[in-house]
């Protein structure tokens, strides 16, 4: 295994595409509740519109030789930005700043799992997160039926705030 970990440019976005894609497969595939919900989120739906919405983006992608097998994807945006037709993530008043951090999208490929990618991956975002003063809030969004990804940043030490959608979406906040 050679890996390599490479903060990713905005231009450079579009090779996300296939493992974003992938992502939302996967989140689909695991989900109890509203799976359906996923029909309609990919690359376009999702990252690009995060992306567009953010005043800063971070995104890190894991590399084996020249394959890419996982990515980070952490932003600060306006904490308004989590109140859409979608749904409301939080509750705005519970938020101090008016901009909040938030860990917006995690994928590691199948088989690459045991390698402590996300671990790294996982510092490298929030390292990023708390170099800004403007937010003292950080957001992670996990899907139902990714029990592996909510254990795993509870052992990162964040908290389960609270559900929304009827559980679809657990909400976990430092």
């Amino acid at each position: 295994m050679n890996f390599t970990f490479e903060v990713l440019p905005e231009e450079r976005i579009e090779c996300l595409r296939e493992s974003c894609n992938k992502l939302m497969a996967f989140q689909k595939s695991v989900a109890s509740i509203r799976p359906e919900l996923f029909d309609t989120m990919n690359f376009e739906t999702r990252l690009l519109p995060s992306m567009e919405k953010a005043i800063h983006n971070y995104t890190v992608v894991v590399k084996n030789n020249d394959e890419i097998i996982g990515y980070v994807y952490s932003n600060i945006s306006p904490k308004d930005t989590y109140s859409n037709e979608f749904a409301t993530f939080f509750d705005v008043t519970s938020v101090n700043k008016p901009y909040v951090g938030c860990l917006s999208q995690f994928y590691i490929k199948e088989g690459f799992r045991k390698y402590r990618i996300g671990s790294r991956l996982f510092s490298m975002s929030l390292d990023w997160l708390k170099e800004f003063d403007e937010i003292e809030d950080i957001f992670i969004f996990v899907s139902n039926g990714n029990s592996n990804a909510l254990e795993f940043y509870k052992r990162k030490g964040f908290n389960i705030s609270h559900d929304i959608l009827d559980g679809f979406i657990t909400v976990l906040r430092n």
